[in-house]
């Protein structure tokens, strides 16, 4: 079936749907909804069998969706309707949700049903992103492909929207929620603040007032459940984090945006600390030596080790998987104190929303100096991916919980064993007008091949963790469900921590290393000149690129890498699941 994805953006969802549509044998093209007459023209040109929204926050032109049958994605259930549903679901604590896949007609979110699921919210209220990332894109990707095997039924007819059963209780049409709505006091209970700023994050934040300077908040973690005499006062910092008194105790507040247009920085998340400055003086440091403090959630901590007989586990989660070079230096001290333990395996996990996405570009941006600043964040990024290919003292294994990009994504391949998390999305490429480093240019042929790697970075495209095991890049792949896929890692970490078999990977791994005839510096070298041309020349147009993601610009056109082809072209790249090999090989040393 020829399917084309109408999208705001290339999003998450949007890329996993590409992925698993394209590897269940349909030519799938994205059309990014840049103008309605880029989206009209873009139809009568590919001429589809089928639109899908995965994620759309603009109209379809009633020229589409009258004449093509377009079917929209929504993150609510049966009933609800606004552009607010997940905002609403978290705040107002709802024990159940659900997706809709719906007919576009005339009023938003109010056309025929094609297919609906259903979850259990976490009793803690998630982050507005972590809800969206993980429930929600599984439900969508179930209505995904009923609505495709539903398309190829000549006979099936949508449920019209008012027939349909109301299967969650408090399922309605709401307005969008305004920041008056998101609004809450310092003197409030930590709950309740913690629920009205992630059920804002990532976008758009709540309005509030730290340090006295109106901001908009994300990134929010309770701290310790002591009744402070300080609300709105700032009590702590740490790691980039400020930590806000509250009603009745206090909270982490990890990024801020500044709210007023006569800021600096207006318009640009970033971490706490570096939006406040100099308003933090007299504020104290509350530093953590690697490895002492107990594992508490309100122990605010953006690394953490510990030991499992055998198995040594170093957990990071950066937010959006941004790596600031504070970010990779206290990466670089967590990998260093875990190598040094007598372990015979080391775990290197990511978080679940992201594994990581390479250097922090807002932070770049922000800085007086941009280009020096990108110097600086690949250079420490760098040490972080040295570590890990030289690390003979452990079997090392790269768990991808969460999706990856760029230099993220090149982190963890020098691991001996890169181990991902089904329904992952996987973008070993480069763009923003950059090179790239991480010492990919070492890591990625040895996986792929030089021609595969070659192909990785011109072709662009997203990869799913399935497609990723086939071609090399990803060694094995787990179950989606976070706890599922932490047991089965334990699994795969316990069976490696054989001390026979993990002294042969290890001795294996340091004479391919020592046979190298080439050194990690002379990578790295290459790449660093190439990146300085990027960096301090510009030769590509980083700074504009940049400065576009940033701040969100809207993109000029789609690429024509992701486009639909027309129905002369031939059917797509990727073969359908039945002609393709078993998703999950052995686990393989890097040298072999």
């Amino acid at each position: 079936m020829r399917i084309l994805l109408l999208v705001t953006a290339f999003n998450g969802l949007s890329q996993r749907a590409w992925c698993a549509l394209r590897e269940a044998g349909h030519d799938v093209g994205v059309q990014l909804a840049t103008s309605a007459s880029d989206m009209i023209d873009a139809v009568r040109a590919t001429d589809p069998d089928l639109i899908l929204c995965p994620f759309l926050k603009d109209r379809v032109p009633a020229e589409v969706w009258k004449n093509r049958r377009t079917v929209i994605i929504h993150p609510g259930p049966v009933g609800d309707r606004g552009p607010s549903s997940l905002d609403w679901a978290i705040a107002e604590r709802a024990h159940t949700w659900g997706v809709t896949a719906l007919q576009a007609v005339e009023e938003m979110d109010a056309g025929p049903i094609w297919a609906t699921r259903t979850f259990g919210m976490p009793a803690a209220a998630p982050r507005k992103s972590s809800l969206y990332n993980g429930p929600v894109a599984d439900a969508a990707m179930d209505c995904i492909f009923e609505v495709v095997a539903k398309a190829a039924d000549p006979d099936f007819a949508p449920v019209p929207a008012d027939h349909a059963p109301t299967e969650t209780p408090g399922a309605r049409p709401r307005p969008l929620m305004t920041q008056d709505d998101r609004a809450f006091d310092w003197s409030d209970p930590t709950e309740r603040i913690l629920r009205k700023i992630r059920a804002a994050d990532g976008a758009p934040g709540v309005r509030t007032e730290v340090g006295g300077l109106p901001v908009f908040a994300y990134d929010a973690t309770p701290g310790l459940a002591t009744r402070t005499k300080r609300p709105g006062a700032l009590l702590s910092r740490r790691q980039g984090a400020v930590l806000v008194g509250t009603g009745d105790g206090s909270i982490w507040l990890g990024h801020l945006r500044a709210a007023e247009a006569n800021h600096g920085r207006t318009g640009i998340k970033l971490p706490a600390t570096t939006l406040l400055g100099a308003r933090l003086r007299g504020v104290p440091h509350s530093p953590l030596p690697v490895g002492t403090e107990p594992e508490t959630p309100n122990a605010y901590r953006q690394v953490r080790y510990r030991r499992s007989g055998r198995i040594g586990w170093l957990a990071f989660d950066f937010y959006n998987g941004a790596m600031a070079p504070g970010h990779c230096r206290r990466l670089l001290a967590g990998l260093r104190h875990a190598a040094a333990q007598d372990t015979e395996v080391l775990v290197l996990r990511g978080g679940t929303d992201a594994f990581s996405n390479g250097i922090h570009l807002n932070v770049i941006e922000a800085s007086p100096d941009p280009a020096g600043s990108a110097w600086a964040n690949i250079r420490a990024i760098n040490e972080v991916c040295r570590e890990i290919i030289t690390c003979a003292r452990q079997v090392v294994i790269s768990a991808y919980a969460g999706s990856a990009g760029a230099g993220g994504v090149m982190l963890g391949l020098g691991a001996d064993i890169v181990a991902g998390r089904s329904g992952i999305v996987l973008n070993p490429y480069y763009e923003m007008g950059l090179y790239g480093s991480e010492l990919h240019t070492f890591t990625l042929p040895k996986r792929v091949g030089a021609e595969g790697a070659q192909r990785l970075v011109d072709d662009k495209l997203p990869v799913s963790a399935d497609h990723a095991v086939m071609i090399g890049l990803v060694d094995e792949v787990g179950p989606r469900h976070p706890e599922a896929y932490t047991e089965w890692l334990t699994e795969l970490a316990e069976r490696e921590s054989d001390p026979r078999s993990a002294r042969r990977r290890r001795q294996a791994k340091a004479r391919s290393l020592a046979a190298e005839r080439v050194p990690l510096e002379v990578y790295e070298a290459r790449e660093l000149a190439e990146m300085s041309r990027d960096m301090f020349g510009d030769r590509s147009g980083f700074a504009q690129a940049r400065r576009d993601f940033v701040t969100k610009a809207k993109p000029a056109g789609t690429p024509e890498r992701l486009q639909l082809t027309s129905r002369k072209t031939t059917v797509s790249r990727i073969a359908p699941k039945e002609q393709r090999q078993p998703v999950v090989r052995p686990a393989v040393p890097l040298s072999a």
